[in-house]
């Protein structure tokens, strides 16, 4: 039977098109769809699970897995390393995953728990289009292909800005030019999630950004719309029965006995303004004591059978106590108002063997981070399928279970330590400088209790002030929060842990005192939020963002003006190309003893016409003789320069002088000076320091010609 292939065509201001496609690949899968823009090419698929779902199972999440991988051959590469195939995934394939799992993720219904899996391939890549703001719109046809119920269909796009003009999804020779960068997801009335960065923009240009890509979204939700009435009924069936669930979430007489149970110690305990983890104990001890009371002399069976009940109707009492706390009484759980920022304690030198540091505190989340200096050597290597790049400045994130006081294992790297430092390393990247120091910034997270990541970005904005790296202007961040009902909102600033769990709004945003550097947001189960929303969030966290920015100034006002004594100094400099085998010699002989003389380790690399030279070491005097020697090595003269000689030898004809060491050149007796000299040594004599100005090579003999007589004042012709 012939593939029934049907296709949408989205078309862009600039005359290029994005293609939708089902119905020819991946058959067998619950949903598929192609997307294509120029020759770049995603291939999105979804597959529901048909299993039944056990009464007793806890589902306090959507159990939705979001893959996005890149094929090599996409590019025409082959994997780089020892296995010769694709493994593991990147950084740069777990942030896109991110992106498209937290757009889909509050549009599924709350309870929705059927195990969805997202799998994304690029399949072709052209270098016109980057692929990541095409992943989310792959996601969502393929979703709508399948006929899961969601509140889509939605979409991402990334935009960016170019001399002043938008651009929907870019090329990365235009991103790398852009000031600002943004992936934003959306349905067709409202913005849903942000990601990105810029460079000092100001509330005004951010939101002009949003609501450019937000126009882009549109046509794109109604092509995947116009896609699926264009299925044959046998491919498209809307599933409702996804949405039923066996478990009874219903059972009125478990919910009202915890209800009465807890309801007004949880609300005695909020109101009380515990720190979180004498409230967290309690929270616990309310539980236990319910449980211990409720399944007193029941069957093992009867417990096994209804405790995660009791676990989800608690947390439901929880939420609503909490949120009711704040929409009614305008009360937190801190006793804060909405506008106010929990109490800052920083310190900067905190760890006296590193390069820089800074310990940064808000409340309950601290963040120790540390600045460590490096050579070109150490820059963080990035080979995929988009780009080969070395980044010289990186920030790691590291959450480790006792910031929570909890115990779990550790696997490696989470995806939420990845999502975290990229948003902290694209809000601090801006302000860095143009310097030979590649530069590793850690951040470990010492306590949590909300804005872990903003707290990062303080602390690492700190600690390389203390390294001494001269920023252009200080970042810092806070975290937004709103919660909503009918005719109702309150913004929050400055989120805890519970206000971010329970409300609606995630948004985190940082900056120096002229703009915007970097943003992330996300929504719960609200449909979204309107221009009017964000304008009203991006003022209030305005005003917080430069009280914190004013705290962290108290602590250190300025970048050192020196770095540590312990920090490697570096010295570069370009020598001709044609002098990088002397400098390295025979086998790296002479390279090798330059290094071993000064105590220092030198990097050569060509660079289009010239050789980079980089020499680092921890004693300045010892680099400078390193650069005195290739320099020696190296030296040219400069057409008109004028250098102090020493004379080394004296001939009938003319003196030999040295004007830099090893390098010798003839002065000419006619060239001593403007009278006639039958003598040389009645004018010269063996060590005299004079000067002289190179007049260029002679053409004949290929031989410098030098001059003392052209810097000496010519006599009158009456004198002569």
């Amino acid at each position: 039977m012939p593939d029934i292939v049907i296709k949408e065509t989205i078309y862009l201001n600039d005359n290029r098109t994005i293609i939708i496609e089902t119905g020819k690949l991946a058959k067998q899968a619950d949903g598929s769809a192609i997307v294509r823009s120029g020759d770049t090419m995603l291939l999105a698929t979804v597959v529901v699970s048909k299993d039944i779902i056990r009464k007793e199972k806890k589902f306090d999440f959507l159990p939705l897995t979001v893959d996005y991988r890149e094929k090599y051959s996409a590019g025409g590469k082959i994997p780089g390393g020892f296995i010769k195939r694709e493994g593991r995934p990147s950084d740069e394939e777990i942030l896109t995953m991110r992106l498209v799992d937290r757009v889909l993720r509050p549009t599924f219904p709350e309870f929705f728990n059927k195990e969805i899996q997202i799998m994304i391939s690029l399949l072709s890549y052209d270098k016109t289009v980057l692929p990541d703001g095409l992943a989310g719109l792959a996601a969502s046809t393929a979703l709508s292909v399948a006929g899961i119920p969601f509140n889509g269909p939605i979409s991402e796009i990334r935009i960016v800005r170019l001399g002043g003009k938008f651009i929907i999804n870019p090329s990365l020779d235009q991103l790398k030019e852009s000031d600002i960068d943004l992936i934003i997801g959306g349905n067709m009335n409202s913005i849903i999630m942000i990601e990105g960065e810029m460079k000092e923009v100001n509330e005004n240009e951010f939101m002009e950004a949003l609501i450019e890509a937000h126009k882009a979204i549109k046509p794109q939700i109604e092509a995947q719309i116009r896609l699926i009435k264009k299925l044959p009924n046998r491919f498209y069936n809307k599933n409702e029965k996804l949405l039923e669930t066996n478990i009874d979430i219903d059972n009125e007489f478990i919910r009202k006995e915890i209800f009465s149970f807890s309801y007004e110690k949880l609300y005695k305990l909020y109101k009380s303004f515990l720190d979180k983890k004498n409230r967290s104990n309690q929270e616990k001890t309310i539980l236990n004591d319910f449980k211990n009371s409720f399944f007193k002399e029941k069957k093992e069976e009867f417990i096994e059978k209804n405790e995660s009940f009791i676990d989800k109707f608690y947390e439901d009492i929880r939420k609503n106590i909490i949120r009711n706390l704040i929409l009614k009484e305008g009360i937190r759980l801190d006793a804060r108002n909405n506008k106010q920022i929990r109490p800052i304690y920083s310190q900067v030198d905190y760890l006296p063997g590193v390069h820089g540091s800074a310990l940064f505190s808000r409340g309950e989340t601290q963040s120790l981070s540390t600045v460590t200096l490096g050579s070109s050597l150490d820059a963080n290597r990035i080979d995929n399928v988009i780009m080969e790049n070395h980044e010289k400045f990186y920030l790691h994130y590291n959450f480790p279970p006792f910031s929570t006081g909890e115990i779990r294992p550790i696997r490696g790297v989470s995806r939420r330590e990845v999502g975290h430092g990229n948003l902290a390393q694209r809000a601090l990247k801006n302000v860095i400088p143009n310097n030979p120091y590649t530069i590793r910034v850690v951040s470990d997270i010492l306590e949590s209790n909300g804005s872990s990541s903003m707290a990062t970005v303080c602390a690492a904005s700190l600690a390389l002030m203390d390294a001494g790296i001269p920023i252009n202007h200080p970042v810092s961040g806070i975290a937004m929060g709103m919660f909503t009902e009918v005719n109702k909102k309150v913004i929050i600033s400055d989120i805890m842990g519970e206000e971010d769990y329970f409300g609606d709004l995630d948004f985190k945003i940082t900056g120096t005192k002229l703009g915007i550097t970097a943003c992330q947001m996300d929504v719960k189960k609200i449909h979204g939020l309107t221009y009017e929303i964000l304008n009203e969030i991006l003022i209030q966290s305005k005003e917080g963002r430069l009280f914190i920015l004013k705290e962290m100034l108290n602590t250190l006002p300025k970048y050192r003006d020196r770095m540590k004594p312990n920090a490697p100094k570096i010295y570069t400099f370009n020598i001709p190309k044609d002098f990088i085998g002397s400098v390295i010699g025979p086998g790296g002989k002479v390279i090798q003893e330059i290094q071993s003389y000064t105590d220092t380790n030198i990097l050569i690399e060509e660079k289009e016409d010239f050789g980079y030279i980089e020499i680092i070491g921890k004693d300045y005097e010892k680099i400078e003789k390193a650069v005195d020697r290739i320099k020696q090595i190296t030296f040219v003269p400069e057409l008109g320069k004028v250098y102090k000689a020493k004379v080394k030898s004296i001939k009938d004809f003319g003196a030999f002088v040295e004007i830099a060491k090893g390098v010798e050149g003839l002065l000419h007796i006619s060239e001593i000076g403007w009278k006639r000299i039958n003598n040389i040594e009645e004018e010269l004599h063996i060590g005299d320091i004079i000067n002289v100005k190179f007049m260029g090579i002679d053409e004949k003999n290929k031989k410098m010609k030098l001059s003392r007589k052209v810097l000496l004042p010519r006599p009158n012709k009456k004198n002569e």
